[in-house]
């Protein structure tokens, strides 16, 4: 095949590394099952991502500087599927904690190398292409979640559709990805001072922080909760309930991709505000919801809702100008990440003990948080 151009490339490594990641996802109601437990261990389960993507976003920098983007790409996306596919195989909570822990250490490692590789590409190419290549990035989860819910739906075992997308992935990312050449570093992307491991935050990105805690919360819960939230509320077919994770990424996905146009015809400050607005109508309806097609519906607002606030709260960070941009970015993801490292078990307790509805419910006073803050952009909107 002929070599595509740069940026392309960092698309498609969006799109393979979420079809791998997002591939554990649709089955977790068939694995709770498996092992017996209640949604409060499922979630501290789950926390095994979180634990090992913030391990290797504080100390995984010297790691990818000896290995290098490419590879990095060729034997991280593969160790992501094959500890999925190991933690589907664990009889209880505690191996699969540990599966996921080794999982989480390549996501990190990848969250590291593709964010910056489109963040030189877009440089390089003198326009925005951060949330399409994020868009690409959700049409993998939409991808991996369709073919969940088949698999679901015709009794495929969790571990032997790992195994099979395993092998169908990494053979993929060898042939597509073997010739990926990384983009030359920017003069800040290195630095001669050592970093710390914590960066304080100033006030302005406590604003920032609060901007995307409603869809930093949604995200995961769409991720980590609809299938089972579907089988829950409504017992209906496998690939119904597959589709609530599906459905969401899709219309993510797509928003994403028309995402910077937006942007740039209508300002950060008023998408912002259309977004929080979307989502927390997207919420309402999954909290509220009569039957599963309407709550399918807010699944599917719930991704529009999503889909760019988090990159808009990263742009503003980075145009801030009391901080190097660097500092801001920094203190912004490290912060953020903390509501995906508590979220799974603060959510899955919620599920057992108030009702999986809650789960969504309590993010509605976190998207009036949202809308509030979300004038913290609109300091950095002329310089956008």
């Amino acid at each position: 095949m002929s070599k595509l151009p740069h940026h392309k490339m960092v698309f498609l490594s969006f799109y393979l590394y979420s079809v791998m990641l997002g591939a554990i996802f649709p089955r977790l109601g068939e694995l709770q099952s498996k092992m017996g437990l209640g949604e409060s261990a499922l979630g501290l389960g789950l926390l095994g991502f979180a634990l090992g993507t913030q391990i290797t976003l504080m100390f995984g920098a010297p790691l990818i500087e000896r290995l290098g983007h490419r590879n990095v790409l060729l034997l991280c996306i593969p160790l992501l599927g094959f500890a999925e596919m190991l933690a589907t195989l664990m009889p209880g909570v505690l191996l699969f904690f540990s599966m996921l822990i080794l999982a989480g250490l390549a996501i990190g490692t990848l969250e590291i190398v593709i964010n910056l590789e489109a963040d030189r590409a877009e440089h390089n190419l003198g326009r925005r292409i951060m949330n399409r290549a994020h868009a690409f990035w959700s049409f993998g989860f939409f991808t991996t979640g369709l073919i969940g819910a088949i698999a679901a739906q015709m009794n495929v075992s969790p571990g032997l559709h790992l195994a099979l997308l395993l092998v169908l992935v990494t053979t993929l990312v060898w042939f597509m990805l073997s010739g990926f050449e990384p983009a030359a570093a920017r003069n800040f992307d290195k630095t001669d001072a050592k970093s710390p491991l914590f960066v304080r935050p100033s006030l302005g990105i406590l604003a920032l922080v609060a901007f995307t805690l409603s869809a930093m919360l949604l995200e995961g819960a769409g991720a980590d909760w609809s299938v089972i939230y579907m089988r829950d509320i409504f017992d209906e077919p496998a690939f119904v309930n597959g589709m609530a994770f599906t459905f969401g990424a899709l219309t993510q996905a797509i928003a994403r991709y028309f995402a910077d146009t937006i942007i740039d015809r209508h300002g950060p400050y008023r998408v912002a505000r259309v977004l929080v607005a979307i989502l927390g109508l997207g919420a309402i309806i999954v909290f509220v919801s009569p039957n599963a097609y309407l709550s399918l519906l807010g699944f599917g607002l719930m991704g529009v809702g999503t889909s760019a606030i988090f990159p808009l709260a990263m742009s503003a960070a980075a145009q801030r100008t009391d901080r190097p941009a660097a500092t801001n970015v920094a203190a912004l993801a490290q912060l953020s990440f903390i509501v995906f490292l508590i979220a799974p078990p603060l959510l899955g307790y919620i599920a057992e003990h108030i009702g999986i509805r809650y789960s969504f419910g309590l993010a509605l006073p976190l998207v009036l948080v949202s809308w509030v803050a979300s004038r913290a952009i609109i300091k950095t909107e002329a310089k956008s």
